[in-house]
């Protein structure tokens, strides 16, 4: 996850014992999750589940692929995080959750000199967001 996530979910209303990575799940169990940041925080609430990494994307997804023992590593974020993973050449799959409600200006996902190529290979709608799942796609 990149820092700016880590913030939240790290803060007084983000994940808690009961609650955090996979709500619904154990959380006895909870993966560890590696955070991209350039500068560790000093002082971190759920401390055992997070991992700080500051050497760029493909170290954190090589630091999960080998904690995850063959399991697959789930990227979370924002904008800016995730595209970082995305430029890298970093993710199989993408999967947005676009809900109807503006925030502001946010930070874009696919800056204007992105050339990530997608193929749709999933669309489901629920009453509070459209959930789209795409195939990211090899340069040619």
């Amino acid at each position: 996850m990149g820092r700016r996530t880590f913030d939240v979910v790290d803060g007084p209303n983000g994940w808690s014992d009961e609650m955090g990575y996979g709500a619904h799940q154990d959380q006895s169990a909870a993966p560890p999750v590696f955070v991209l940041t350039h500068e560790a925080p000093g002082k971190v609430r759920l401390a055992d589940r997070f991992r700080f990494v500051t050497d760029g994307p493909a170290s954190a997804v090589r630091q999960a692929k080998a904690a995850a023992g063959g399991k697959d590593v789930v990227i979370m974020g924002g904008g800016s995080a995730c595209y970082e993973f995305l430029r890298a050449g970093l993710v199989d799959v993408l999967t947005i959750h676009l809900a109807p409600l503006i925030l502001g200006g946010g930070t874009p996902l696919f800056p204007g000199d992105s050339k990530v190529r997608l193929e749709l290979l999933e669309s489901e709608m629920t009453s509070c967001a459209q959930h789209l799942t795409y195939r990211v796609l090899a340069d040619d």
